[in-house]
């Protein structure tokens, strides 16, 4: 999913204002710097580091599933950095209550007597790195799960609106499951994508070890604000999408349900559960930014079928028969996209 290097400011609708020509341009012009501040501490990942991008363009929640000790933090963190967002890390563990990522009531002393004050917890910032959320009891995950939905915390029954914009980024480790509390589908589901963070090649692994054993990396400029990314948000909802990619992206997502009309035999051999309306949505969302990264003005096939794998792999459920041989829901979502037809253009 590489970015090509010379693009131009696509056209939105309808009618964009010189503020939309203005913020589209700084996206495009920002983007080979937030590689190269992202090439001081990070070697190679590109197709993550351009997932993580799209999502947080978007305005949505990433999973990060990897092995540890391959820099999840250390590339929330500065893209954090690079986009002068407040980041906090969370680590969770068996013993993690509610209360320690949303924050709690204490009793202060104040004129006329003592009152209950809310204390903010960690989940107040605007990039949240949820480490290990799987390592935490249901009741724990839930509290951040509904942050991430509704964007506020409730205590004593009081809502707290979290400072925009709002990012939770959660890593898993695949390795280890005992003592892992895995999130329910319904929890998965409000993820936008799973990113999955693999093992470098070679000669990145070897620069990496250069790299970091030598002397300290330069600081990472702030390139954007908040306020910037909002603008951006916004930005990528005007991206005109045709009617017959929207409709494509609906089959696509539709064509991963078992039993259904028209579903794929393999489909119905390997999975008991398929992908839901919010993968269509996210498909289109997630196609919107990327073609406004490539200086695009529409979305295109590419573009919806380059965001197969980090939307649907978590939201397509294998059966028994599939694990029993060795299917991955990789492997199922590549055969649905090759099995996909493009669509036709609509006529005037």
């Amino acid at each position: 999913m590489s970015i090509p290097t010379e693009t131009v400011p696509p056209t939105l609708e309808p009618n964009p204002t010189a503020s939309d020509r203005e913020t589209a341009e700084r996206l495009l012009a920002g983007r080979t710097r937030i590689e190269s501040e992202l090439a001081k501490v990070i070697v190679g990942q590109r197709e993550v580091i351009d997932q993580i991008l799209l999502a947080l363009l978007a305005g949505g929640h990433c999973l990060i599933t990897g092995a540890p000790g391959l820099a999840k933090t250390l590339l929330v963190k500065s893209i954090a950095r690079i986009f002068h967002l407040k980041f906090q890390r969370i680590q969770f563990t068996p013993d993690l209550m509610p209360a320690d990522i949303t924050g709690t009531e204490i009793l202060q002393d104040a004129e006329g007597g003592r009152k209950l004050t809310f204390v903010p917890g960690p989940v107040f910032a605007n990039m949240i790195l949820a480490d290990e959320i799987n390592r935490t009891p249901p009741k724990t995950q839930a509290a951040l799960l509904e942050a991430m939905q509704e964007h506020q915390v409730t205590a004593a029954g009081v809502r707290h609106a979290l400072e925009e914009p709002f990012f939770v980024l959660a890593t898993q480790n695949p390795i280890e499951m005992e003592g892992t509390y895995p999130l329910p589908e319904a929890q998965l589901d409000r993820f936008m994508f799973n990113v999955v963070m693999d093992y470098l090649p070679e000669s990145d692994e070897v620069q990496v070890v250069a790299q970091t054993t030598a002397g300290a990396p330069a600081p990472i400029e702030a390139l954007f604000s908040g306020d910037d990314v909002l603008k951006f948000h916004a930005l990528v909802r005007q991206v005109p999408v045709a009617e017959e990619m929207v409709r494509y992206a609906v089959q696509l997502a539709a064509s991963s349900r078992p039993h259904q009309s028209g579903t794929p035999d393999f489909v119905n051999e390997w999975v008991s559960w398929g992908a839901g309306t919010r993968a269509s949505q996210f498909l289109i969302l997630g196609a919107k930014a990327r073609a406004l990264l490539h200086g695009r003005a529409h979305v295109t096939v590419e573009d919806i079928q380059a965001l197969a794998l980090p939307v649907l792999r978590h939201r397509v459920l294998l059966n028994y028969r599939a694990e029993a041989e060795g299917i991955r829901a990789d492997d199922v979502i590549k055969k649905l996209v090759a099995a996909s037809k493009p669509p036709v253009p609509a006529r005037a």
